[in-house]
């Protein structure tokens, strides 16, 4: 079960229902489904994780051999109490004592991505890293936990460094492989990226839906090579191959679609059954980073009713007193108010209120690639309410955040600013 987890294995729930089958009264295995359900991110899931939390608790053992299991129990009863920052403190307490339980450690990194917090990753997994030797059996998704950390705190080539060799060690470590295609994406290496995802098959086609997300990375490294054609065909056979709600999957078809539009693409009617999975989940309110995809869908097929309720949904969210309320009211409500925006034409409006969410984006989790269709958004809306100046401010520290080399979409739109401002200096002339 633990190396299905660590390698985002499709077989890890049958694993784990394995175990409890034959140990029911492991506390550590309830403790485990609950966290499991808590990373779903679906309303329906929350209260299985209380029943799970529940087991978990009633059938603690004492003494020292208990302090695993009562740390994974308390780490999942504050995630759903509202406090993700506290299933951390518990997850960590355990790392404190035992820096070589790799599973513990994924699980921290795990949290810590949901909520954005990306030099927490890294400061996690470089504790843990002295114990995962080479003579580690785990070793290689501690180094592809390691290589995500790096690129998203920005140390591409260390980055590329340990997820390769994390890859020589656990094969299948699709979350390194996947860590690797990210600095390609960042440091504009279309054609590196596309080479390694083809080349490494066996690291990824064995998993969930964690399989879709990889296809996405070569979407978008043929995207940035403008290769719209090959872009729409992926989606069709392979990222939306199996139309499900689960809101990662929704999150790679939704930021997709409009990475498209924004370069003028006819997505055709791909639109309409996102809409309509993210309609049903309007009062879901698990996650913002779902709740912002959700509002693309809903955009993306013109449903101004629904997106309004959305937005409405989340703002109410942000007066809750917890973590992630907190987060519902900053950035949450201005990005989805921004969206809304948007998609209604209202590009001035939409700017303002995207760019007062923009720099707290992070804190809704994911990564820089996932977050950057915001960004897009962002972008264009301010080309389109004519804001040159602020906009040329984003694209750079854009272009920064990728070791300083331009992507396409950043040199098409300074391409486009460039033109706006020779227009308007020509016209001044006259």
């Amino acid at each position: 079960m633990v190396r299905a987890f660590l390698a985002h294995g499709a077989t890890t729930p049958e694993h784990l229902g394995r175990v409890l089958d034959r140990a029911p009264d492991c506390a550590m295995a309830h403790a485990a489904r609950g966290m499991f359900c808590m990373m779903l991110g679906r309303r329906e899931m929350t209260e299985t994780a209380r029943t799970a939390h529940a087991a978990a608790l009633g059938r603690l053992p004492g003494g020292a051999a208990g302090l695993r299991a009562r740390a994974w129990a308390d780490a999942l009863g504050a995630w759903l109490s509202g406090s993700p920052g506290g299933a951390i403190f518990h997850l960590e307490g355990i790392l404190a004592r035992d820096p070589g339980d790799t599973l513990t450690m994924k699980a921290s990194h795990g949290v810590r991505f949901m909520i954005g917090d990306a030099g927490g990753m890294r400061r996690s997994v470089e504790r843990a890293l002295p114990a995962h030797g080479a003579d580690h059996p785990l070793s290689g998704y501690a180094l592809g936990c390691h290589a995500f950390a790096l690129e998203e705190t920005g140390a591409y080539e260390a980055a590329e460094r340990a997820g390769r060799e994390g890859l020589l060690r656990a094969g299948d470590d699709a979350w390194g492989l996947h860590a690797v295609a990210h600095v390609h994406d960042m440091t504009h290496r279309p054609e590196a990226g596309i080479a390694l995802i083809e080349e490494n098959r066996a690291a990824w086609d064995h998993c969930n839906n964690f399989r879709f997300h990889v296809w996405w990375h070569k979407a978008l490294l043929h995207l940035d090579r403008g290769e719209h054609e090959v872009v729409l065909a992926l989606y069709d056979a392979k990222i939306r191959a199996e139309k499900t709600d689960d809101y990662r999957d929704i999150s790679n078809a939704t930021s997709l679609l409009v990475r498209l539009e924004l370069e003028e693409v006819d997505v055709g009617d791909r639109w309409a059954e996102l809409a309509d999975l993210a309609e049903a989940r309007l009062s879901d309110g698990c996650l913002v980073f779902a709740d912002l995809h959700y509002m693309l869908a809903l955009a993306g097929d013109r449903r101004p009713g629904a997106a309004a309720r959305l937005a409405r949904r989340i703002a109410a969210s942000g007066s809750g007193a917890t973590e992630l309320g907190r987060i519902a009211a900053h950035p949450g409500r201005a990005a989805a108010e921004g969206l809304c925006d948007f998609g209604e034409g209202l590009y001035a409006r939409a700017f303002a209120r995207l760019s007062a969410a923009r720099a707290h984006m992070p804190t809704m989790g994911g990564s820089h690639a996932q977050r950057d269709v915001f960004e897009r958004i962002t972008v264009d809306a301010g080309l389109r309410a004519g804001q040159l100046d602020a906009v040329a401010a984003i694209l750079a520290e854009r272009t920064q955040l990728r070791a300083g080399r331009a992507d396409s979409f950043a040199e098409s739109r300074m391409a486009r600013i460039a033109e706006a401002r020779r227009d308007a200096a020509l016209y001044a002339a006259q």
